[in-house]
C-alpha cells in the first residue's frame, strides 16, 4: 500500500507536466496544418492535435486526484480516477493512432499537392492562393522547388518566367541577405538550394512522431496509476459498487 501511495503521488505530479508536453504537441500540429495547410489534402489532420489537447486538460484533474488518493483514501475519488484514466487512454491512444496513420499516408500526398501547385505558379504577383502558399513556404522554410531548385528549370513551370524565356526562380527563393537578388537561376550562391517536400516533410513527421510517443508514454503511467489506484481500493473494498 505505501508502494501504491508513493506511485500515485508521483504519477499525480508527473501528470501535470505531461499535460503541458501533451497540450504543446497538439498545439503545434494543429499550427503545422494551418501554415500548410494549402499542401495537405486531408482535412482532418489536426484531429490528433485537438484529441491531444483535450487529453491534456483531462489530465490536471486526474493528477489532483491521484495526489489527493495518495494522501487520503476515499472511495468516490479512486472511482472517478479510475473512468477519468479510461477517458485519458482513449483519447490518447485514438490521437497516437491517427497521427501514426497520418505519418505513412504524408507522403505521397505532399508530393502530389505540392507538384500540382508548384506547376501552376503564377509568378510572385499573383492573387491565386496557389501560388502565394509557393512562396511563403519557399521563405519560411528556406528552400526552392519541390525537390530542389532544378525544379524551376523544367517547362511546366517556366510560363511565368520573363519575355525572353530565361530560366529563373521565384523571388522567395532567393536569401535574406542578397537583398538585390534578381531571382536569376545561374547564381546559385544566392538561392535556396534545398526541396521544399523534404523540408516539409521532416517537420510534419517531427510532428506526428513527437505527438505519437507523447501519447504512448502517457498511456504506460496511465496504466501503472490505474494498477496503484486498484491496490488501494483492494485494501479499502466498496460496500455498494453502484459508483462504479
Amino acid at each position: 500500500r505505501s508502494f501504491a501511495r508513493t506511485m500515485l503521488l508521483f504519477l499525480g505530479l508527473l501528470f501535470w507536466g505531461a499535460a503541458a508536453a501533451l497540450a504543446f504537441s497538439g498545439a503545434f500540429a494543429i499550427l503545422m496544418y494551418k501554415n500548410y495547410k494549402c499542401f495537405l489534402q486531408d482535412s482532418f489532420l489536426p484531429l490528433p492535435g485537438w484529441l491531444a489537447i483535450a487529453a491534456a486538460f483531462v489530465l490536471l484533474p486526474t493528477g489532483i486526484l491521484a495526489i489527493s488518493i495518495s494522501a487520503k483514501n476515499s472511495r468516490y475519488r479512486q472511482g472517478v480516477l479510475m473512468y477519468l484514466l479510461l477517458i485519458l487512454l482513449c483519447l490518447e491512444m485514438s490521437s497516437a493512432l491517427l497521427a501514426q496513420i497520418y505519418s505513412t499516408r504524408m507522403t505521397s500526398e505532399l508530393k502530389s499537392t505540392m507538384g500540382h501547385l508548384f506547376n501552376h505558379y503564377n509568378g510572385p504577383y499573383s492573387e491565386n492562393p496557389g501560388s502565394r502558399a509557393v512562396d511563403k513556404i519557399q521563405r519560411k522554410l528556406q528552400c526552392c522547388g519541390v525537390q530542389n531548385y532544378t525544379d524551376w528549370l523544367t517547362s511546366s513551370t517556366v510560363s511565368w518566367h520573363l519575355p525572353t524565356g530565361k530560366a529563373c526562380a521565384p523571388e522567395s527563393c532567393c536569401k535574406e541577405k542578397y537583398s538585390l537578388c534578381r531571382d536569376d537561376i545561374c547564381q546559385l550562391e544566392h538561392l535556396f538550394q534545398e526541396g521544399c517536400l523534404r523540408k516539409l516533410e521532416d517537420q510534419m513527421h517531427f510532428v506526428m512522431l513527437y505527438l505519437f510517443w507523447c501519447c504512448t508514454v502517457l498511456g504506460i503511467l496511465e496504466l501503472l496509476a490505474g494498477f496503484s489506484n486498484g491496490i488501494l481500493m483492494r485494501h479499502q473494498p466498496f460496500q455498494d459498487f453502484r459508483i462504479l
